[in-house]
């Protein structure tokens, strides 16, 4: 498989990340004061764009559509530098895309899906993408460890990205993915892209040290 196709494939499948989750987000209002229906759709939206990728161009690039998750294969020498880089362009590519399309359809006045500090505190904030991302990328290196598990990575995959979303909308909007933020970010401006930093950093950090600890656990086996 060349790397321009796997590189097309991630951008398609960010693009379609952030254009469905995140407008989700946006159409039903999802907003992080409670739980309610618009937050439990917007969870639910983002596990199941991952299934669907998934399994779609799953067997082009490995879907990897998030920073997060190609540093940490990266780290854990699944891949190239070269193709780390293909992929992290081609995520923000196809991120910025979605969500341009979005302020295209749902005009200025949207928030498209972008995250914020949780109670205007950067420390909390970065703990809790760490943690999530942390999670979340685990179960990724995990399932797709070992070729038999390879028919349920998907949905392991998707149902994992749902489950911390459920738990992290309330605190930052949940990002776990760099690319994810940047988007919506770009085009919302304010507060949204005056702390995107916080949702570039974390999510990669929190790869990196799943990756290690992934390394750590898995090595002596």
């Amino acid at each position: 498989m060349s790397s321009v196709k796997k590189y097309i494939a991630e951008c398609i499948g960010t693009f379609v990340l952030v254009f469905f989750a995140c407008g989700t987000a946006a159409v039903v209002g999802c907003s992080t004061a409670e739980p309610n229906t618009a937050y439990a759709l917007t969870a639910l939206a983002f596990g199941l764009v991952i299934v669907a990728m998934a399994y779609s161009i799953g067997n082009v690039s490995g879907c990897h559509i998030n920073p997060a998750v190609s540093i940490a294969m990266l780290v854990s020498g699944r891949m190239s530098v070269k193709d780390f880089a293909g992929y992290v362009i081609a995520q923000f590519v196809g991120a910025t895309a979605g969500a341009g399309c979005l302020r295209l359809m749902l005009g200025a006045e949207s928030s498209l899906g972008a995250n914020g500090l949780y109670n205007g505190n950067v420390g909390a904030s970065l703990v809790i993408e760490i943690v999530l991302t942390f999670v979340f990328v685990l179960a990724i290196l995990g399932v797709t460890s070992k070729p038999e598990y390879s028919s349920a990575a998907g949905l392991v995959i998707g149902l994992t990205l749902t489950l911390v979303h459920i738990f992290g909308i309330h605190f930052t909007g949940t990002s776990v993915n760099p690319a994810r933020s940047f988007g919506p970010a770009l085009f919302v401006g304010g507060d949204a892209l005056a702390n995107v930093w916080v949702f570039l950093l974390a999510p990669l950090v929190g790869g990196v040290l799943a990756a290690l600890c992934w390394k750590a656990i898995a090595d002596k086996q």
